[in-house]
């Protein structure tokens, strides 16, 4: 029984946290333009090309639109760094078009690693769920502000900003991000520095590292795993 009231505490927790990033009253807090009708389901299938996706039309809009249930089970597909992402932004879930918001599910193995990277569209607030997560962010003063959380503990990542995440506990450990845009967007440092297309000049990187090329080669056969 004392289980059961601490898995519904916590999920309550993720709910209202959830809700409180909806019910923002100042549109300044989120991250996206604010919409000019009730919903504008996004249509993924259309050659338009703006700022976020056209509206599908409204006649054939049903409430089976408003629904996600990609969250129901856990993923077991994980990737190098023993990560594994469920995403419910626009693309998973387009009713989020124009709402300004979406989350994610990250669930980590024994010594996951989810590796420095950015969301340049979005603030995130992380809620741990379960295990025990080291998180941490980098200032533009270059100062690193880190926690290590557990269950119902909550961390808060200004946008843009340099962010990473690790399991630290014997066990597995899961959390969830909530961001104030409908597309937050990520880049992951490694792969953006080491393996872009086309790639970054050597001298680029051996000037800014101040190391050799043959490191820098090393770098570049390991961080293309790292790409999403």
């Amino acid at each position: 029984m004392q289980n059961m009231a601490s898995y519904n505490v916590i999920h309550l927790v993720i709910w209202l946290t959830f809700l409180s990033l909806v019910q923002l009253p100042m549109r300044s807090h989120c991250a996206d333009p604010g919409p000019l009708q009730d919903f504008c389901v996004a249509d993924l299938n259309s050659p338009v090309l703006v700022n976020g996706f056209p509206c599908k039309n409204p006649a054939n809009v049903t409430s089976n639109d408003f629904f996600f249930d990609g969250l129901q089970k856990l993923g077991t597909v994980f990737d190098a760094l023993n990560v594994n992402l469920t995403e419910v932004d626009v693309f998973a879930f387009p009713a989020l078009n124009t709402l300004g918001m979406s989350m994610n599910r990250v669930q980590f193995h024994p010594g996951g690693e989810n590796p420095p990277h950015i969301h340049p569209r979005a603030t995130e607030l992380s809620l741990v769920t379960e295990g025990k997560l080291l998180v941490g962010w980098v200032s533009t003063a270059y100062v690193l502000n880190w926690k290590i959380l557990t269950a119902g503990q909550v961390f808060v990542i200004p946008p843009g900003l340099v962010h990473f995440q690790l399991n630290v506990g014997k066990g597995n450990a899961l959390f969830y991000a909530f961001f104030n845009s409908q597309n937050p967007g990520i880049s992951k440092l490694a792969p953006a520095l080491f393996a872009s297309t086309p790639l970054i000049p050597d001298p680029v990187l051996t000037t800014a590292f101040n190391v050799n090329k043959t490191i820098i080669d090393l770098i570049k056969s390991r961080a293309s795993v790292l790409i999403p």
